[in-house]
């Protein structure tokens, strides 16, 4: 039986470079970007593990050290 999100992949969520993200992959953050709600940001070159794709927003969401709940739109990722 599939994952609910598996097909969102194949439909072709792309990273900044055009690569096809999938669930599970590790990526970074291309660009500095602020975050609503904290007083620290995301720095260019953090790694975002085992990302979820989301089909609400057409973005993701990842394990980031130190915080929760981060949702990132893919054109400020690069897959690893």
């Amino acid at each position: 039986m599939e994952d609910e999100n598996e097909g969102i992949g194949e439909l072709g969520v792309k990273d900044g470079n055009g690569n096809i993200l999938k669930n599970g992959d590790t990526v970074l953050v291309i660009k500095d970007l602020k975050v609503k709600g904290s007083s620290s940001g995301l720095k260019r070159g953090t790694k975002v593990k085992n990302i979820r794709l989301t089909d609400e927003l057409e973005g993701l969401t990842g394990k980031i050290d130190g915080m929760k709940g981060i949702y990132i739109k893919p054109e400020y990722v690069k897959k690893a």
